[in-house]
């Protein structure tokens, strides 16, 4: 089958009077979530020529998250261009105060928002590779004046876009972490695939797959948290639920947070609601417990760590973060922090190693800048493996960037960010930041 190559430029009269025109390619947006569809939104503002192409469809990832509640407030959650283009349809900002479900987010304001580039969202289009025209990652001659080119897999065949900038905000919510404390996805792990599940379950439509069962949570962070309160919940109705938490800290402390000193109310009590169920036994916690392997037996699933074996499980949940996945960018010039895999300028900023901040720097085009020019990551996936990532810092990001874009430089510079604290903030070394 012959790959189909789609003629998105537009033509841009520079002088009506004389007809001249020429050419103007669009800038392409992989990722039609939170943080791609307020980059259209930008775009849109600045009148740039753009497309969109999603994997899936609109929101695709919130939406395998919908039944949790976040912890930010409407006021964190909607980007500035998109509520002035929403606004001026009639939209009405919902209570800024209030915090949504991620089903309420979908539908209150990214399916609303979606619908107003209906016609530059391309969904079902995974983006599999990205070059330069004619040029693979060696060649540099000529090389900044050639397009982009973005190859795409649909249902219905392979697609070629051309695109003068591409700014990927897929995320990294697609690409788990394993549960071994190395980082490798084992044969182990793979074989009990079936009874592991990745993502923050949705227990009340799942309950059969939970209930009086002997119960993993495996992470330290919000995600982890979330599920193991939801097995609470499930406990109530089926006390035979036997519930477990594994994690990785020195201390189970560690993973309360800032509690009533957190800025978001709703991150804070997360922690506090699940400290008074570990003080009460109702969850079973090893730490530090770092997993080496998985084993499955007659009994059950055993975690098999240094000198010690956990078990045995029926179900497990693993939340131990995310990973970016380059693979699209493999014949593009990007670079990656070693340690981390963020954009690099944002590396010493976020490093878990380094602090546990859930806030970060002002940063806008000048960090995230690559060095292929006008190739941008933003999102969550300019954070790498670093789990700090706040819808707020990804707006700035792209509003940074689109202005560069648009040859706005005073308005790219001008970045500026107000995160709520966390209320806890420390080093890797007991400093504090």
């Amino acid at each position: 089958m012959e790959i189909e190559l789609i003629d998105v430029t537009k033509t841009t009269c520079c002088d009506p009077s004389t007809g001249c025109c020429e050419p103007t390619l669009p800038i392409a947006i992989i990722g039609a979530g939170p943080i791609g569809l307020a980059t259209a939104a930008h775009l849109q503002q600045r009148q740039l020529p753009y497309f969109i192409l999603e994997a899936g469809q609109v929101a695709n990832h919130v939406n395998s998250w919908k039944h949790v509640t976040l912890f930010s407030p409407w006021k964190y959650d909607v980007n500035i261009a998109a509520k002035s283009l929403l606004e001026a349809t009639g939209w009405e900002m919902p209570n800024e105060e209030q915090i949504p479900t991620g089903e309420q987010l979908i539908a209150e304001y990214l399916q609303p928002l979606a619908e107003l580039f209906q016609e530059k969202i391309h969904e079902g289009h995974r983006v599999v590779a990205i070059t330069r025209l004619e040029s693979d990652r060696m060649k540099s001659t000529n090389r900044v004046n050639q397009p982009f080119q973005l190859f795409v897999e649909t249902t219905t065949g392979e697609k070629v876009f051309k695109a003068g900038a591409v700014i990927d905000a897929t995320g990294t919510w697609g690409n788990p972490n394993p549960a071994t404390s190395n980082g490798l996805f084992l044969r182990s792990e793979k074989e009990l695939q079936s009874v592991i599940e990745y993502h923050i379950p949705n227990i009340k439509t799942q309950a059969e797959n939970y209930a009086n069962k002997r119960v993993a949570v495996v992470g330290g962070g919000h995600s982890a948290i979330n599920s193991l309160l939801q097995l609470l919940e499930l406990k109530e109705q089926y006390p035979e639920t036997a519930i477990t938490w594994i994690l990785r800290k020195a201390r189970v402390e560690d993973a309360f947070g800032g509690g009533d000193q957190d800025e978001l109310a709703a991150r804070g009590e997360l922690g506090q609601r699940i400290a008074r169920a570990v003080a009460v036994n109702q969850v079973e916690v090893y730490t530090p417990f770092k997993i080496q392997a998985l084993q499955n037996s007659t009994e059950g699933m055993m975690l098999k760590g240094k000198g010690m074996k956990v078990g045995p499980f029926d179900r497990l949940v693993v939340n131990t973060g995310s990973r970016p996945n380059f693979e699209m960018h493999r014949e593009l010039r990007f670079e990656a922090d070693s340690i981390t895999e963020a954009v690099p300028a944002l590396a010493p900023l976020i490093d878990p190693n380094l602090h546990s901040c859930g806030s970060v720097e002002a940063h806008g085009e000048k960090e995230l800048r690559q060095p292929e020019p006008n190739f941008y990551i933003v999102g969550s996936k300019s954070y790498g493996r670093a789990p700090t990532f706040l819808m707020a810092t990804g707006y700035e990001q792209v509003r940074s960037v689109v202005a560069s874009l648009a040859g706005d430089k005073k308005a790219a510079e001008n970045v500026q960010l107000s995160l709520p604290e966390t209320g806890v903030c420390h080093s890797g070394a007991g400093g504090c930041c």
